[in-house]
């Protein structure tokens, strides 16, 4: 049985977030806000359907898909791409791959010692952030 990530979730730390960012060819006035702001996921799951809300000072965002489905995602308001996502289970982890222009770009979430983790890829550049239940 995969993990239940519902939930709200408050950052607690962000690692190499400038380096994601700056692979994802985000600018530099957008990077050095961004750097500062702390977001909260709240995270909906209803078996394999998943809305996730992240929502900031600066921009929130919203993505809703079932595992197991490629959809197309919209990412307005992040660095204003299209690309074709796939999330699946990889043991408790729900991971992402998005094909599009930036390569080897994606996502993981998971829950270990009680707080919610993220892993966000692209072009070689890894952004670990960690998150604790509102």
């Amino acid at each position: 049985m995969p993990a239940d990530l519902s939930g709200t979730w408050n950052l607690l730390s962000s690692d190499n977030f400038e380096g994601y960012m700056l692979a994802l060819g985000i600018d530099f006035a957008t990077r050095k806000i961004a750097k500062l702001l702390k977001p909260q996921k709240v995270i909906e799951q209803d078996g394999d359907s998943f809305t996730i809300h992240t929502y900031s000072s600066l921009r929130n965002y919203l993505v809703k898909f079932k595992v197991g489905e490629e959809f197309e995602e919209d990412n307005k308001g992040l660095d204003n791409r299209k690309c074709k996502s796939l999330v699946t289970w990889e043991n408790d982890r729900l991971t992402c791959a998005q094909k599009g222009e930036k390569k080897n770009r994606g996502w993981s979430h998971w829950i270990e010692g009680g707080q919610l983790h993220l892993e966000m890829f692209c072009e070689g550049q890894v952004c670990k952030q960690t998150f604790q239940r509102a």
